[in-house]
């Protein structure tokens, strides 16, 4: 049985290193147990608070010693008691409340404890009072204790001694291939989200756009704490937040009380919080026997919420763990991703100049065209379709057709990655440069205070240059409309900023050799 009371075995996933010596040591003679492993004797399955539990904590002081470990890191802390440990109520003086200065919040994945302290947290799981966590030292040592008081002792060395020692204090070791209780994640191919610059950059921009003002941190596997941010506290939150703790960004708390108590559902397991005038947020688990006497509690709250316990009815906007201070993400408990989460993920494998494949989904009305690139909807403006002008995306693309574009850039707060379909086509404006000089024949496009355009290729996409007013003699009656053929002479392309300038009055000299119309 694990730890969240489901019967199987959890073989180490989490790409560590499997401590090569690895043993049961139980109060239980394993000539009791049947070919399943059940235990049939008589010996109970909670603990005496006497010399059985004294040999055990002796026993993983003696397997410590012969690792030469002298501290240990708490993994995955949870708090409460495990019914299936065989619960029973706290002893005063015992527990983890009073192994930790500031209480709780030095309770937390990654704290390094002594092994005093660690031998009082096995105690008190052991006891069931309180708390449970894996205790380790990463690919050296490890305890972990299971249900009906067995403990499971890793290590990176035989520790002859250690197990010399556990029998002659009356209990058995076993030798396992692997603790059931090492860690596994939920998702091997799950990338976890860390809190990084990009995610509170992101959550100060959501902040600012009123989209969301609530986070919640969950400092251990089954508690968390609810904070409100604004734009002048998030840096102080974030100062205060537990170590590796889980973050969600949720929306805001409703101010209207009676429509948050609309949203109980009829029946299930909810968790529902509620600001008081001061600020102080608190929330309360209740299920569906309980809805009518909570709501009356919190009828007096300037704001309330409802957020579910099922996983698959929780929609916060997005999550993420904290990394340790070096920026290294060593928490290996995952959050449910989310849809940002998801494109998050998608995001990281993008990199700047990149070429992808996608399918044009929309073409908007203000011109933006959005392309599904492997389910995250990109976009190309108008500008990076296409080299030649354009009236409009349609000219180039239409919807549902397959394009192959590349990434102009990776955005990871606002979440967006902009690409051009022209940039994996030749530039065809090197070509037009090496015709200054040529005279050509072409119609009069548009019309500007400042002169005329004139179509300088013989397609309907074609270049246009520019004829200054000055380069129109009207003294001479030379007007022009929209549609006229001009002659004009080719006299600059600037590539830098795709321009090209034409002569009306250089192209009535006489013509030379090599010159030639459209």
């Amino acid at each position: 049985m694990n730890a969240t009371g489901t019967h199987q075995r959890i073989r180490p996933l989490w790409g560590c290193d499997v401590l090569p010596y690895v043993y049961r040591v139980t109060k239980y003679d394993p000539t009791d147990r049947d070919q399943h492993g059940h235990y049939s004797g008589s010996e109970p399955a909670i603990s005496d608070h006497g010399p059985v539990e004294a040999a055990c904590l002796q026993a993983v002081a003696a397997f410590a010693e012969d690792t030469c470990v002298d501290r240990l890191a708490i993994r995955e802390p949870q708090i409460g008691g495990f019914a299936h440990f065989g619960w029973e109520p706290p002893v005063d003086g015992y527990g983890p409340a009073g192994l930790f200065p500031a209480g709780f919040t030095g309770f937390h994945d990654g704290a390094l404890v002594p092994i005093a302290v660690g031998l009082e947290l096995v105690r008190a799981m052991l006891r069931d009072s309180g708390a449970w966590c894996r205790l380790e030292t990463e690919g050296v040592f490890a305890v972990h204790v299971g249900g009906d008081q067995d403990l499971y002792v890793g290590s990176s060395h035989p520790c002859e001694a250690a197990l010399a020692r556990t029998r002659s204090l009356g209990l058995f070791p076993e030798r396992l291939n692997a603790s059931p209780y090492d860690f596994a994640p939920d998702d091997l191919l799950h990338e976890q989200r860390p809190a990084d610059g990009d995610f509170w950059a992101r959550l100060r921009w959501t902040v600012s756009a009123h989209r969301a003002t609530f986070l919640e941190e969950t400092y251990a596997a089954n508690a968390s704490r609810w904070h409100r941010l604004t734009r002048d506290n998030i840096e102080a939150v974030r100062a205060r937040l537990t170590p590796r703790a889980r973050l969600a960004v949720w929306p805001d708390l409703l101010t209207d009380v009676d429509a948050a108590v609309a949203s109980l559902p009829e029946e299930g397991l909810v968790e529902i919080l509620r600001e008081d005038q001061t600020g102080r947020i608190t929330s309360t688990v209740a299920d569906d026997t309980r809805f009518e006497a909570v709501t009356s509690e919190i009828a007096g709250a300037c704001a309330a919420g409802v957020v579910s316990l099922a996983t698959d009815e929780r929609h916060p906007l997005f999550t993420a763990v904290l990394p340790d201070s070096d920026g290294v993400l060593r928490a290996r408990w995952q959050t449910e991703p989310t849809p940002s989460d998801r494109d998050w993920a998608f995001l990281k494998t993008l990199r700047r100049g990149q070429v992808v494949t996608g399918t044009v989904t929309t073409i908007a009305g203000f011109g933006v065209t959005f392309v599904d690139i492997g389910g995250f909807t990109a976009m190309i403006n108008i500008p990076e379709l296409s080299w030649r002008p354009i009236n409009h995306p349609s000219d180039v693309v239409s919807v549902g057709r397959q394009i192959t574009a590349e990434v102009l850039d990776v955005d990871m707060v606002w979440e967006r990655v902009p690409l051009s379909l022209r940039a994996v086509q030749e530039d065809p404006w090197p070509q037009v440069a090496q015709r200054i000089g040529q005279v050509v024949t072409g119609p009069v496009t548009k019309i500007v205070p400042f002169g005329v355009f004139v179509r300088i290729e013989d397609r309907e996409d074609g270049f246009e240059g520019l004829v200054h007013t000055s380069e129109l003699d009207e003294s001479t009656g030379d007007t022009v409309e929209v549609g006229d053929a001009l002659t004009v002479k080719i006299i600059d392309v600037d590539l830098a900023r795709r321009r090209i300038t034409l002569s009306r009055t250089q192209a009535r000299r006489p013509r030379h050799e090599g010159d030639h119309r459209s």
